[in-house]
C-alpha cells in the first residue's frame, strides 16, 4: 500500500466508503439472525405439536400393566396346629 499521507477529503471518502459497508454488513447480519430465529421458533412450533399429539395419544391409549413376576413361594406358614404338634413332641 501507499504510505504517503492522504489528504481530508480522501480519508473523508475512505471514512463515509467504511461506515456504508459496515450498515450493509449490519443490515445482511440482522436479516440472518431474523431468519434463524423464525426457523427455530418453526422447529420449536413442529416439535411442540408432536410432543402434544404424543401426550393426547398416550392419555388416550394407557400403556397396559406390566405383569409383576410372581415371587418364589416360601417355605409354608407355621399353623397353630403345626406348633401344637411340634410343642407336644418335646
Amino acid at each position: 500500500m501507499n504510505d504517503e499521507p492522504k489528504s481530508a477529503a480522501e480519508m473523508k471518502e475512505l471514512r463515509l466508503n467504511r461506515k456504508r459497508t459496515q450498515e450493509v454488513e449490519g443490515i445482511k447480519a440482522m436479516a440472518e439472525i431474523a431468519a434463524a430465529d423464525i426457523a427455530i421458533r418453526k422447529r420449536t412450533e413442529t416439535l411442540r405439536a408432536l410432543r402434544l399429539a404424543k401426550e393426547a395419544a398416550d392419555l388416550a391409549n394407557p400403556p397396559e400393566p406390566k405383569v409383576k413376576a410372581k415371587a418364589k413361594a416360601k417355605a409354608p406358614a407355621r399353623t397353630a396346629a403345626k406348633t401344637a404338634k411340634k410343642a407336644d413332641a418335646t
